[in-house]
């Protein structure tokens, strides 16, 4: 075989949420589109917003000479300066266009700032139910993912993180609001995970850092508090894009913004900008740096979302499924009455219904439901739980 045998083992064990993807696909074309509800991948599908669309259409007109070539390896200052306004903004706490670079998206974004910091064995530990995609991010620059349980209720557990804490751990990830939960870690949680970090931070003798992955940030309902990781703990770094906001997932543009409380601050700007070109990113896209940059504060339409994950919501209630209620994001991650999660997928499946199993996010007997769909999707997809309930699928999955 060509292909690495490390790559090998990643392939067989990669992502759930492609493999549901790819199926629900040949079933649409095998079935029918209109019987095969697809719920599978959380591609945003919510427009962008005209305000981007009025920036994209002025900065491709207004291209003076110079425009696309490289630039900092750290972004455009104008559009790290108004980046930075933001961050200070939503986190409370000032910051600068030096705490700012401008990455290809947040999977960018987090891939430079572990490279950044890991060395070779190093620990990052990720909550369950949890991104798949962190794991083997963190694989890529030598650290080693370490799995820690979160509470029935999706919260971070902060004794677990104090018991998964050693010498060896150098950051934790958080997705907050999380994929697959639809969950958002509250401020109490937040604090108690950031006084466990600052102990073990002193225990040891080495900053541990939180790596806040905020993508869906403004991906919220019911004017749900979003706590301010800055403000909370010093050693944090905020890794997102504009995929969700402002439904740009394939322009990949995102950004890192540090705390400025971090230690060496100056030395950790200046590895980040560094390893953003050694990696190959070289630099964010020059013409979605300067189309973003105006128009920051403008969102995608949230009804579409919400009113999916209300309707996905109720239905599963009645259906008699165990379900923590989302807050953020567009997922809902419901327990399954089989404990084979990916069983009942298979028994879903023949009902049309293409979700992914919560084994593929590290927490078995659940699924992910996805409700970045249209309208009539998530309704046919509600009656159709409805319809399924809760005994029947039971009996029809055993």
């Amino acid at each position: 075989m060509s292909i690495s045998k490390k790559l090998s083992e990643e392939m067989q064990r990669s992502s759930w949420i492609r493999k549901m993807f790819v199926e629900a696909e040949r079933l649409k074309k095998e079935r029918g589109a209109d019987f095969i509800l697809d719920l599978s991948l959380g591609n945003p599908i919510a427009e962008p917003p005209d305000a981007f669309l009025a920036s994209l259409k002025g900065a491709v007109l207004d291209s003076p000479p110079g425009t696309h070539r490289y630039m900092n390896n750290a972004g455009y200052p104008e559009t790290r300066k108004a980046v930075a306004a933001l961050v200070s903004e939503e986190q409370g706490v000032p910051i600068t266009e030096d705490h700012v670079l401008m990455s290809c998206g947040a999977a960018g974004a987090l891939n430079v700032v572990l490279k950044s910091l890991l060395d070779p064995g190093d620990e990052v530990i990720i909550f369950a139910p949890f991104f798949v995609e962190y794991i083997f991010y963190a694989d890529n620059h030598g650290g080693k993912a370490k799995i820690v349980e979160s509470d029935e209720e999706f919260q971070p557990d902060a004794d677990r993180l104090r018991e998964a804490i050693t010498e060896k751990t150098k950051a934790v990830i958080i997705n907050n609001p999380n994929n697959p939960t639809g969950v958002i870690y509250s401020v109490a949680k937040m604090r108690e995970m950031a006084q466990v970090l600052a102990d073990a931070s002193a225990k040891y003798g080495h900053p541990i850092y939180l790596l806040s992955d905020e993508v869906y940030r403004h991906i919220v309902y019911d004017d749900v508090e979003l706590p301010s990781v800055f403000k909370e703990y010093d050693h944090s770094v905020i890794v997102t894009s504009f995929s969700k906001d402002l439904g740009l997932a394939g322009e990949r543009i995102g950004y890192i913004a540090l705390s400025p409380k971090i230690e060496d601050i100056d030395a950790m700007c200046a590895a980040c900008a560094t390893t953003n070109r050694s990696l190959g990113f070289v630099n964010a896209p020059a013409l979605m740096q300067r189309s973003i940059r105006s128009c920051l504060e403008a969102r995608v339409d949230l009804d579409l979302y919400r009113r999916n994950g209300e309707v996905l919501y109720e239905a599963l209630v009645k259906a008699g499924f165990q379900v923590v209620r989302p807050t953020g994001a567009f997922y809902i991650f419901p327990k399954v009455p089989d404990p084979d999660d990916v069983a009942y997928c298979g028994f879903l499946r023949e009902k049309g219904i293409i979700v992914v199993p919560g084994s593929g996010f590290g927490r078995p007997g659940h699924i992910r439901i996805s409700y970045s769909v249209e309208r009539k999707v998530a309704q046919k997809a509600a009656e159709r739980f409805a319809e399924i309930g809760l005994a029947t699928g039971v009996k029809s999955g055993a």
